[in-house]
């Protein structure tokens, strides 16, 4: 060996690097100044020769093998090489040659600084450094990996380039930061691969990257290279006039969301597990669909990669990756693109709760515990099988933060739908005595996650004012959607889930009973202005043996799809904006399946179910046509009850106001089979009411008994009113007037 290359060679290392254990691999491979001169060295397993190649490509300079395994090196009295300008020619064994540049040639882009705002927390834009991305230094084309995994022996990038062998590719450890990196020339996007991880205990760990942006399909779950760049978004207005939304218009707004699930809302083989659309099919067909229904907003049930189709998407492995059942992520910026210049909002449910325990994924990453607490009491979910994260370590807050904004920001979302808050909230959620561990001051509330949830709506809402994040949250926890600066969480709506609860409850009953349980109806008022609340009827209430809605309505068929048109209709008119899964808008038969597709054929086979989807349809654009509707969600001068205590009757009335004295609303509900002829109900004026919708008419599937067309008020007490109407109610009715208001 030459003298010179044998007493550069750090032997140390070498020995390292031989029984794969290396974890500053750059310390001994790669290009270094020696003296006046150079050394070259390399590792490559399996191989006979390797030479070195000019940048012009004409010489070719053999390099020494030190040792059988692959190892090789070369002195050069004088600087022959500048940089990267050379690359190594092996040839191996079994006859193949293979030209390629050197990747430990290339200087670490994870900085001191990226280090120290990861460090505590902050470097939100971590995701363009962790991952996969492929790029070009000094000419050269590849691929930059990065990941975090502090208590890693040793990181290897293994895929379809390097034959899944970890001793070709080991990754270079940023010591302050516990995160590796290593740029990888000639792997471009398409390229499948892991992260092979050795712990500190000897075992051999392959994980999928947490911060990965494509996977392969399931069952197969390494990670694809993917280039985020590529896509041309055509969506600039969208994006324009939502920067400029002030946090109060937002209340001010129509937002009537379709809540759906991609891979059952249609697909495109039945029983099939790969049967799916992708996303740009999906796009048209359903950005068509929801734009023609006069939903404002759609909201996507989990896209974040997972590999369990029965999780719904609830039990992420990949939080950057839109999943791959509909596409790459170009075809998922496709998806969003289109809605957009639809004039549809695009909100994505975010699990930042917990995460499951497959071996590919974050639990457990570097064989210890890392992204979840250490401690079960902390760590773990005992109903759920799941692992919490560590809401109290800097990197892991990192990590959660700038996924959110990572998918505000490069796919355009609207809005996050916070799944499973109350989990977070408290230490205790779940769990038995002995099974949690109070908080520092004695109490049961997880002061770390209370934190992360505030730091992620302020952050957002200073780099991103035209999205929001939304709470699903249902615990009677105060605050949720107040400011941070005042102690609240942040969020700008949060799910009514108490409304929900007692007004299916309400609903379910025999007609005869509704009258003993009126408060169940009318409760939800009493609270309406606590927080800026969605009003929804979700995929939980339509699943695991809770009946579709439908099926939840009490009576023969006729008096099933009156009852779930008049809940449709006090939905419409009770403050707050209005949420309805897929399938709910006409009146599905069967339980949701993320299996199969929507039940479409009832179109065609039953009447009464288009009719349904006709009313619904109607409902939403009347809810966009009239601001009364929508306009003071949250402002109690937006409603007001004129028909509250006739419990006997099974009738309410209430109106509601919008932003000016015309086309105010009043609404009147009979929730019982019973018509009430000649019916007196109070109102706020003497002026003409005009009816304007009726959920008893023919073409919504009732029987035409609402003929009243337009009436004038008459003085008179009633209801607290000092004016009042006389009208035939039909049974199981919703009826609605407008009016202009006078003094």
């Amino acid at each position: 060996m030459n003298e010179k290359l044998y007493n550069w060679i750090n032997w140390v290392l070498y020995d390292e690097l031989i029984d794969g254990k290396i974890n500053a691999p750059k310390h001994l491979l790669g290009i270094h100044d020696y003296g006046d001169g150079q050394v070259i060295t390399c590792f490559k397993p399996h191989s006979e020769s390797v030479s070195l190649k000019t940048p012009k490509g004409k010489t070719l300079t053999p390099m020494e093998k030190i040792n059988d395994a692959g190892f090789y090196g070369a002195y050069f009295p004088k600087k022959k090489f500048k940089g990267v300008n050379y690359r190594f020619v092996t040839d191996y064994y079994d006859g193949t040659t293979v030209e390629s540049a050197d990747c430990y040639a290339f200087d670490g882009l994870f900085t001191d600084y990226d280090a120290y705002l990861f460090a505590e927390g902050k470097n939100y834009d971590i995701y363009e450094k962790m991952g996969a991305h492929p790029m070009t230094i000094d000419g050269v084309k590849g691929t930059y990996f990065a990941v975090w995994a502090p208590d890693a022996r040793r990181v290897s990038v293994v895929g379809d380039f390097n034959m899944w062998d970890g001793a070709l590719n080991p990754m270079q450890i940023h010591p302050a930061s516990g995160v590796y990196e290593l740029f990888i020339p000639d792997v471009n996007p398409g390229a499948v691969y892991k992260y092979q991880i050795l712990t500190r205990y000897g075992d051999i760990l392959y994980k999928a990257d947490p911060y990965g942006n494509y996977n392969q399909m399931r069952p197969d779950n390494a990670n694809i290279v993917a280039d985020l760049r590529d896509f041309k978004w055509s969506d600039k207005t969208w994006q324009d006039n939502k920067s400029k939304e002030k946090r109060v218009d937002r209340m001010k707004e129509p937002m009537s969301i379709y809540e759906c699930h991609l891979g059952s809302w249609k697909k495109k083989i039945e029983d099939s597990d790969f049967g799916f659309y992708n996303y740009r099919e999906l796009a048209k067909m359903l950005g068509d669909y929801v734009k023609e229904m006069g939903y404002t907003h759609i909201e996507l049930l989990g896209i974040a990669e997972y590999p369990f189709d029965g999780s719904w998407g609830y039990q992420v492995t990949n939080y950057f990756a839109p999943t791959s059942r509909y596409g790459d992520p170009t075809d998922f910026m496709y998806f969003v693109d289109y809605m957009h210049n639809l004039g549809i909002g695009v909100i994505l449910d975010w699990v930042p709760a917990h995460f499951p325990r497959d071996a590919h994924g974050l639990g457990r990453f570097d064989g210890m515990p890392l992204y979840e607490h250490g401690d079960p009491r902390k760590g773990e979910h005992p109903d759920w099988g799941t692992f919490i994260f560590d809401y109290g370590r800097n990197e892991v807050v990192n990590f959660l933060t700038s996924n959110a904004l990572f998918w505000v920001e490069k796919f355009h979302i609207d809005a996050l739908r916070v799944d499973a808050v109350a989990s977070m909230l408290y230490l205790d959620y779940g769990k038995q005595d002995g099974q949690w561990v109070a908080n520092e001051n004695g109490g049961k509330e997880n002061l770390e996650a209370i934190a992360l949830l505030q730091n992620i709506n302020t952050v957002m809402e200073e780099r991103n004012p035209g999205a929001y994040l939304i709470a699903e949250e249902s615990t009677a926890w105060p605050g949720v959607t107040a400011p941070a600066s005042m102690q609240g969480l942040g969020f700008l709506f949060k799910w009514n889930m108490g409304w929900m609860n007692d007004f299916l409850e309400y609903m379910k009953l025999d007609p005869y009973f509704r009258k003993f349980n009126h408060n169940r109806l009318t409760f939800s008022l009493s609270y309406a202005y606590a927080e800026n609340y969605i009003l929804v009827i979700s995929h939980d209430e339509v699943v695991h043996l809770k009946c579709a809605m439908l099926n939840k309505m009490p009576g023969l068929e006729f008096d099933k799809y009156a009852n779930l048109r008049t809940a449709y209709g006090f939905m419409l008119g009770h403050p707050g904006k209005k949420l309805l899964f897929m399938g709910q808008e006409f009146a599905q038969l069967r339980e949701w399946s993320e299996a199969r597709s929507l039940d479409w054929y009832l179109l065609d086979e039953n009447p009464l179910n288009k009719k349904m989807q006709e009313y619904v349809k109607e409902l939403n654009h009347l809810y966009l046509k009239y601001d009364a509707c929508y306009y003071n969600d949250v402002d109690p001068m937006g409603f007001e009850w004129t028909k509250v205590d006739d419990a006997d009757s099974g009738i309410v009335a209430f109106v509601r106001r919008g932003k000016t004295a015309k086309d105010q609303l009043l609404f009147v509900l009979n929730f019982v089979p019973v018509e009430r002829k000649d019916y007196k109900i109070g109102v706020p004026c003497k002026t003409k009411y005009t009816e304007i919708l009726s959920s008893d008419e023919e073409r919504f599937g009732g029987l035409g008994r609402n003929t009243v067309g337009t009436v004038t008020a008459k003085e008179g007490k009633c209801d607290k009113m000092d004016y009042n109407l006389t009208i035939d109610v039909p049974p199981l009715s919703m009826t609605i007037f407008k009016y202009d208001y006078k003094e």
